[in-house]
């Protein structure tokens, strides 16, 4: 296997595994500080900078495209090896592997990108995102442990938070509204709290956390801050602004063709090392694993994100600036009159754009999937399913699919109104085509009001 470093160093890995003599117990770290991945002249960040210093590996044979290591179990040189490895002596840094619910080479080369593109030390994925947020948790919390989370979370991850962990793992929460930073402050629990929760712009109602305040808070409290940045990669680097691990639904945007299901987890090197670790690392025993053919797609996918993203941005922001103007109520941390637009612009990474997601508040659910159901069935304009980051427009109904976990106080305080439809902006189709197929489906509402 040879490798690349900033497209000039070649280093090329002997099948012998004679390594150099600096071994030491950590078994994971990427090939450059986050610091100097994010430096693209002067100040300005761009991940996607980073994605292309990071590391290139070539297949076996010399593919231009790195190989699958498909194997679930790994052999050694020499008996003594293996007992090196289970104590923590070889490891990973080294080109040397145990098993594949521990580190996978292939899967290890898509956890680089996903460090490079982050600003972290390093990372690794996994099967799903709901994998990697509860692995996370389980990590940082032992049992008694508190979370201070956000009230507005996607559904899945608030029925984790309020219902399995306490259940299962005697850890408890406090949802605050994260805007409110004396909330915030005085939701810590001195000695009790380890965790503070968000997401860096909330599922469904794209309210945008204004994260270095809010990591401020946590680190002065000795709290780790976690951030989901599914709804933001590039846009927003959560790590950069102090977050100490991001987390990622790679399902989403990142994969882009909503055909796999996979997650991330982003931060230092001593937090990924300590969840593989073989006694008591929640990733190596719960076994979250991703699938090294998975990883595979998924790293083919990684170098045309930022295109991706630019595309659902800029298609959103020109559906949101033009939805205001026929009067609907649309909700877009792009437009100028949303309460946290200048917090985004000041926090955003340049030239990405303000997400690729807007909300249509239609009020009611009867008007909402009336809407849904012309756009759908009627002009094509989009597809009612759940999920995001498809190249195709997808439309949902918030309030009675992806957060129907949450009870309707709690939908309430959230923001979450009954006939909010979350629209996941594609980018198929010319901007002007799906534009008409919006207006069709507006004309064809039976009471021809909004």
């Amino acid at each position: 296997m040879a490798e690349v470093e900033n497209s000039v160093k070649v280093v090329a890995h002997p099948v012998s595994k004679k390594r150099s003599k600096d071994a030491d117990k950590q078994t994971f770290i990427t090939s450059k500080k986050a610091s100097l991945l994010f430096k693209d002249g002067g100040d300005r960040i761009d991940p996607a900078s980073a994605l292309a210093n990071a590391r290139h590996e070539f297949g076996e044979h010399g593919g231009v495209n790195m190989s699958i290591e498909a194997s679930a179990t790994f052999t050694v040189m020499e008996p003594d090896t293996m007992r090196k490895m289970f104590n923590g002596e070889l490891g990973a840094d080294r080109d040397f592997f145990i098993y594949s619910r521990h580190f996978n080479p292939t899967v290890l080369n898509l956890s680089r990108s996903m460090a490079a593109m982050e600003g972290t030390e390093a990372a690794y994925c996994t099967s799903s995102g709901m994998s990697a947020i509860s692995s996370v948790l389980m990590q940082l919390c032992s049992s008694g442990g508190h979370v201070v989370a956000s009230q507005c979370l996607y559904g899945g991850t608030h029925a984790l938070l309020t219902h399995f962990l306490p259940r299962v793992c005697n850890i408890t929460t406090t949802f605050v509204d994260v805007k409110d930073l004396g909330s915030v402050r005085n939701a810590i629990v001195e000695g009790k709290t380890k965790v503070l929760y968000f997401e860096s712009i909330s599922n469904p109602t794209l309210d945008v956390a204004n994260v270095s305040e809010l990591c401020r808070i946590a680190h002065d409290n000795g709290v780790m801050v976690v951030v989901d940045n599914t709804f933001a990669p590039m846009v927003l680097s959560p790590a950069r602004l102090g977050a100490d691990v991001v987390v990622h639904s790679i399902s989403k945007y990142i994969s882009g063709g909503a055909d796999i299901i996979a997650g991330a987890i982003c931060g230092p090197a001593s937090v990924v090392n300590s969840m593989m670790d073989l006694h008591q690392g929640a990733l190596m025993l719960l076994g979250p694993t991703m699938n090294a053919k998975v990883a595979f797609e998924l790293s083919e996918r990684i170098p045309h994100l930022s295109l991706r993203m630019k595309a659902h941005c800029h298609r959103a922001l020109t559906y949101a600036t033009r939805m205001k103007k026929m009067g609907l109520k649309v909700i877009y941390p792009g437009l100028e009159e949303h309460p946290d637009h200048k917090l985004l612009k000041s926090i955003a990474n340049p030239d990405y754009g303000f997400g690729g997601i807007l909300c249509l508040d239609m009020e009611t659910e009867d008007r909402a999937n009336r809407l849904m159901n012309q756009l759908q069935n009627c002009t094509q304009f989009g597809l009612m399913a759940v999920s995001l980051g498809y190249y195709e427009t997808l439309m949902s109904c918030s309030s009675s699919s992806t957060s129907s976990e949450l009870n309707n106080e709690e939908k309430e305080l959230a923001g979450i109104s009954p006939g909010l439809i979350r629209m996941s902006v594609g980018y198929t189709g010319t901007l002007e085509q799906r534009w008409s197929q919006f207006e069709k489906a507006i004309t064809r509402m039976s009471d021809g009001k909004l």
